[in-house]
C-alpha cells in the first residue's frame, strides 16, 4: 500500500508539473500540488498505524483513504493531458478518467467508517452495524455515476464514455440527491456515535476523542481559511495555500497521536488555551471594529484613519483584556474539565463531613474529594503521619497506586515528587499529615485557590488526630482479638496433638497387652509354662506403656525416636506387635521432631489397625527418601477392605491431619481378600545427619515441648 501511494505520488507530482498551458484555471492550477504536504504526513500516520496497530483498522482506513487521494488525482491530471496536451497514451484517458470520477465519491464514506469505529477499529455496538452497511452501500452507489455519458471529460471537453447509458441524466441526478441525503444523515450519527463514546468512556478514550475532535476543528478551520483567501477553483496566496496544508495535514496527525501517544500530550490545555485566546482574538477585533469603524462612521470620519479613535481603542482592550482572560479561563475550564466548588462550597461541604462523624474509612477519601472539587485538582492527596513517615491514605482519583511513602526529617515536610503544592497539617504543633494538589499541566493555583488549601490544611488537623487515634485503637483491638484466637488456636492444637498420641501410642501398647493378656488365659490351661513366660513379657509390656504415658506426661515423643530415628523406633514397636512386621528402610538421616513424630505415630496407628482388624498374617512397613519426599507405607497380607466405599474412622483421620499440618498427603489402597497398603509422603528437603539436639528446628528431647505442655 505504501508503495503504490508512493507511485500514484510521483506520478501525480510529474504529471501536474507538465500540464499542459491549454488546461483552463478553473479545472487545474500548479497551486494544488500544495497537497502533496498532507498526503505525505497522512500517508506517514497511516503507515505507522498499521504497523504499530495492526488490528485496529483505524491505520487501514487511513491508508485507504490516502492511497485514493493520489488515485483520483493522477487519473484527472491524465484526463486533462489527454484532452488538451494529446501527449499521454489514449487507451488510458477515458479508464482514468472514470476512475477519478468514481474515487472522488467514497471519500465522505472512508471518514465516516473511520469516525464510527474510532479509536479502537470497533463500532460502538451490534446495533451500529446498520449504520456502517447503510454507509457501504452508499459509497458502492457511486458506480451509478460511471453510467453518466459526460463521465469522461470536464466542463470544456468531454470523451465518449463506453459504459455511459443515452437518457439516464434524470435517474443519476435522482440517486445523487438521495446519496446526498444519505450522507447529510451518516454524518450527523457519525457525530452522535463520537458524543456516545465520549460520554460513556473512560479518561483515556475521552482524550482521544478530543485529539479526534481538535483535528476535525483545525481541519474546517483551515480549509475554510484557504477556500476565503482563493479567488479560482484553487487558492494561489501563501496564507491559503498554508491553511489547507496544515487543515489537511491536521485530522490525520491528531489520529495518529490519538491512537498511539494520546498519553504524552494533555489535549485538555491545547483545547482550554485556543477557546481563550481564540474568544479574546474575537474580542479585541471586535472592540477594534466597533471603535475605530463603527464610531468612526458615526462622527463622519469618512473612512480616513482617526488616530484618536485607535487610541481609544488600544487603551478599551488594555483596561478590559485581563478581566475577559480571567472570566474566558473560567469558562474554557468549566467547558473542558467540568464545574468545580466555590471555596465556600468547600469549606461548608467539609465541615457537614465532619460533622456527620463518618468513619477514617469514609472520611479521608471525602476529603481528598472535596479538595479536588475545590481547587481543580487533577489529584488530590491526604497523606498521614506513621511514625517518621507520611504514607498516602486517600486520593481523588481513588488511586493510590505509584504514591510511595516519604521520609520526614526534622519535623517538616518531605519533598513530594508527583505533587507540586503540598501543606502540613498539624494540631496543637505536632505534624500528622499533609494535603497535596496537583494541577493539570498549565495550571496554577489561583490565590483564592491558595487560601482555600490552607484553610483545609487547619481545619484537618483536628480530623486526622481522631483519625489516628481511631486507627490506633482499631490495631490494638486487631492485635488482641488475633492473640486470643491464637491462644486459643494453641489450646485446640495442644488438645488434639495429646488425644492423637494417646490413641496412637499408649493405647496402641494397652490393645497389646489386651491381646497378649487374652492369649495367656488360653495357654493357662493347655500350656502353663508358656503362659508363665507370656506373663513376664506382659510386665515387659506394661512398664513400656506405663514409660509412654510418662513420656505423654513429660510432654515428649518417644526418646528412642529422639535418640536414635525412626527406623529404630518403629522397629522397636514391630516387635512388640501381635504379628510378624518387617521394617525395611536405607539410612535415612535424621528430620525435624514434627516430621519424624508425624511419621512414627502414623505408622503406629496404621499397625494397630492391622493387629485389630486386618486378621493378616504378616505386615512390612516401609521407608524412604526421594525428591526432597519422606515417604513411608504400611501393608499387609489380612482381608482388605472396599476403600472406596468405606468411611474413615479416627484413627485414619488423625494420620490425615498430621500429615496436612506439615504440607503431607496421605494415601490408602485396598481391595477385598488383597491386604491394605497406607502411604504417606511429607516434604523434607534434604536430611540431616548431625545429632537430634543439633538438627535445625530441634531442641532437647525434655524441654523441646514443655512450653506447649505448660
Amino acid at each position: 500500500m505504501a508503495a503504490l501511494t508512493a507511485a500514484l505520488l510521483v506520478a501525480d507530482v510529474v504529471l501536474g508539473v507538465t500540464m499542459p498551458s491549454a488546461v483552463p484555471r478553473d479545472t487545474y492550477s500548479r497551486s494544488q500540488l500544495v497537497l502533496v504536504v498532507p498526503i505525505v504526513a497522512s500517508g506517514v500516520v497511516a503507515f505507522v498505524l498499521a504497523y504499530r496497530r495492526p488490528k485496529n483498522q483505524v491505520g487501514w482506513l487511513l491508508g485507504v483513504f490516502v492511497l485514493l487521494i493520489p488515485l483520483g488525482s493522477t487519473g484527472s491530471n491524465y484526463l486533462d493531458h489527454g484532452l488538451y496536451g494529446l501527449d499521454v497514451p489514449g487507451a488510458l484517458i477515458v479508464p482514468l478518467g472514470l476512475t477519478a470520477t468514481f474515487v472522488g465519491g467514497v471519500f465522505a464514506n472512508i471518514l465516516i467508517q473511520l469516525a464510527l469505529t474510532f479509536p479502537d477499529g470497533h463500532l460502538l455496538s451490534r446495533r451500529w452495524r446498520v449504520v456502517a452497511w447503510v454507509n457501504a452501500a452508499v459509497g458502492g452507489s457511486g458506480v451509478a455515476s460511471l453510467l453518466d455519458p459526460n463521465a469522461a471529460g470536464d466542463a470544456h471537453r468531454r470523451l465518449p464514455n463506453p459504459l455511459g447509458l443515452t437518457g439516464a441524466q434524470d435517474i443519476l441526478l435522482t440517486i445523487g440527491i438521495v446519496q446526498l441525503v444519505a450522507l447529510g444523515v451518516l454524518v450527523i450519527l457519525t457525530l452522535g456515535s463520537l458524543v456516545i463514546r465520549f460520554r460513556r468512556a473512560n479518561h483515556d478514550v475521552r482524550q482521544q476523542v478530543k485529539w479526534f475532535g481538535a483535528g476535525v476543528v483545525v481541519t474546517g478551520v483551515g480549509v475554510a481559511l484557504g477556500s476565503g483567501s482563493s479567488q479560482g477553483s484553487f487558492p494561489t496566496s501563501p496564507l491559503g495555500l498554508a491553511s489547507l496544508a496544515v487543515g489537511f495535514s491536521a485530522l490525520p496527525v491528531a489520529i495518529g497521536i490519538a491512537v498511539l501517544k494520546y498519553r504524552l500530550y494533555d489535549i485538555d490545555v491545547v483545547i482550554s488555551r485556543a477557546l481563550v485566546y481564540g474568544v479574546l482574538a474575537l474580542f479585541i477585533t471586535a472592540i477594534y471594529v466597533g471603535i475605530v469603524v463603527g464610531v468612526g462612521t458615526l462622527i463622519g470620519s469618512g473612512g480616513k484613519p482617526n488616530l484618536a479613535l485607535s487610541i481609544l481603542a488600544t487603551a478599551v482592550v488594555a483596561v478590559g483584556f485581563q478581566p475577559v482572560r480571567e472570566r474566558l479561563q473560567k469558562v474554557a475550564n468549566r467547558l473542558v474539565y467540568g464545574t468545580r466548588a466555590t471555596p465556600y462550597e468547600v469549606l461548608s461541604q467539609f465541615s457537614t463531613r465532619v460533622a456527620e462523624s463518618y468513619a477514617g474509612q469514609e472520611v479521608l477519601p471525602r476529603m481528598a474529594r472535596v479538595l479536588a472539587d475545590g481547587t481543580g485538582a487533577e489529584h488530590a492527596t491526604v497523606w498521614l503521619r506513621s511514625a517518621q513517615q507520611l504514607r498516602p491514605a486517600a486520593t481523588h482519583p481513588d488511586d493510590i497506586a505509584g504514591y510511595e511513602p516519604l521520609t520526614i526529617r526534622d519535623g517538616q515536610l518531605p519533598e513530594f515528587p508527583q505533587a507540586p503544592r503540598a501543606v502540613a497539617v498539624r494540631h496543637q504543633g505536632e505534624l500528622l499529615g499533609a494535603l497535596t494538589v496537583t494541577k493539570r499541566r498549565g495550571e496554577s493555583l489561583t490565590p483564592i485557590e491558595e487560601k482555600l488549601l490552607d484553610d483545609l490544611a487547619h481545619q484537618a488537623g483536628l480530623v486526622l488526630k481522631n483519625v489516628g487515634l481511631s486507627a490506633d485503637l482499631e490495631a490494638r483491638l486487631d492485635e488482641l482479638r488475633a492473640s486470643r484466637q491464637r491462644l486459643v488456636a494453641a489450646q485446640d492444637h495442644e488438645r488434639r496433638r495429646l488425644e492423637r498420641n494417646l490413641h496412637d501410642g499408649a493405647q496402641q501398647h494397652l490393645v497389646a497387652l489386651k491381646v497378649k493378656l487374652a492369649l495367656a488365659e488360653t495357654l493357662l490351661l493347655k500350656d502353663p509354662e508358656s503362659a508363665r513366660a507370656l506373663i513376664g513379657d506382659l510386665k515387659g509390656d506394661a512398664d513400656e506403656a506405663l514409660e509412654t504415658l510418662r513420656d505423654l506426661a513429660r510432654g515428649i515423643y518417644p526418646p528412642l525416636l529422639a535418640d536414635r530415628g525412626l527406623a529404630a523406633a518403629l522397629e522397636a514397636q514391630a516387635r512388640k506387635a501381635t504379628v510378624p512386621v518387617a521394617v525395611e528402610g536405607e539410612d535415612l538421616g535424621r528430620f525435624s521432631q514434627e516430621v519424624e513424630s508425624a511419621v512414627y505415630f502414623c505408622c503406629l496407628e496404621a499397625l494397630q489397625n492391622v493387629q485389630k482388624y486386618a486378621g493378616a498374617g504378616a505386615a512390612t512397613v516401609s521407608l524412604a527418601k526421594a525428591g526432597g519426599h519422606l515417604r513411608f507405607s504400611v501393608s499387609d497380607d489380612g482381608g482388605g477392605f472396599d476403600a472406596e466405599t468405606a468411611t474413615r474412622g479416627a484413627g485414619l483421620q488423625n494420620m490425615a491431619d498430621r500429615l496436612d499440618a506439615l504440607g503431607g498427603e496421605i494415601a490408602i489402597e485396598s481391595s477385598i481378600g488383597r491386604g491394605t497398603t497406607v502411604s504417606g509422603t511429607i516434604p523434607v528437603g534434604e536430611a540431616s545427619a548431625g545429632d537430634p539436639g543439633d538438627r535445625p528446628g530441634e531442641h532437647p528431647a525434655v524441654g523441646s515441648l514443655e512450653p506447649a505442655r505448660r
